[in-house]
């Protein structure tokens, strides 16, 4: 399966790179906005973070400069021991998340703040973990690049075979919130609800992402097809 993921890419044309790269960073600024709108009520972190800031309170280092390096770790093992998955996209997800996140939290910060009505925090990390979902199936299904955290489980669900991306994710999720609690990570009613909801709700959108895909590709690469 690598091999022949390899293959494929190896076989685009840069017209072709440039429209999934561009489909891409729709998704990634989609999923972002889902970040940025759970992350403003402050009901908890999401559970890949509470992993970083579990490594930070014990290494002594920034939660930043944990999270560029356990995502330079993951990529460097995935490049060791898969083929295929590690894209272009890949890089450009790790590095370019933060910055997107600022520019929503600026844009977003005065209408939802910790101090708001609890229905609206709730709603607000609720939409969050859908519209989160929506632009992570949009990236996947782009084959320009995964983040490297996200990777983890599209790796497991190709690997294992068995088991479907949705229940892969739950299980990743829990798994980085749990060593992350342990580690001193901050723990969350949100953190729960995006550990159980992010990967269903992306399962339910990967359809509708690969027909856009699939459209884009068709509409300005023909001869992809």
């Amino acid at each position: 399966m690598e091999a022949a993921m390899a293959m494929e890419n190896e076989r685009r044309s840069i017209r072709e790179w440039v429209v999934r790269l561009a489909l891409m960073l729709v998704g990634l600024t989609v999923a972002h906005l889902g970040v940025t709108l759970f992350i403003l009520p402050a009901l908890g972190s999401d559970p890949f973070t509470i992993f970083v800031q579990g490594w930070a309170w014990q290494s002594g280092l920034s939660v930043g400069t944990c999270h560029v390096i356990i995502l330079c770790l993951l990529m460097g093992i995935m490049l060791l021991t898969t083929k295929g998955y590690v894209l272009p996209g890949t890089i450009v997800c790790s590095f370019c998340g933060g910055p997107i996140i600022d520019l929503f939290t600026w844009l977003l910060s005065g209408a939802i703040t910790p101090s708001s009505p609890m229905a609206v925090r709730i709603a607000s990390m609720l939409a969050g973990c859908a519209v989160l979902a929506g632009g992570m199936a949009l990236v996947i299904k782009s084959d320009a690049g995964t983040g490297a955290n996200d990777l983890v489980a599209v790796i497991l669900t190709d690997k294992l075979g068995r088991f479907q991306f949705r229940w892969v994710r739950v299980c990743c999720d829990i798994f980085f919130a749990a060593t992350g609690f342990l580690l001193g990570g901050v723990l969350g009613f949100g953190s729960l609800a995006a550990a159980l909801l992010v990967g269903p709700i992306a399962q339910f959108f990967f359809p509708h992402a690969g027909k856009v895909v699939t459209a884009a590709v068709a509409r300005f690469c023909p001869a992809a097809g």
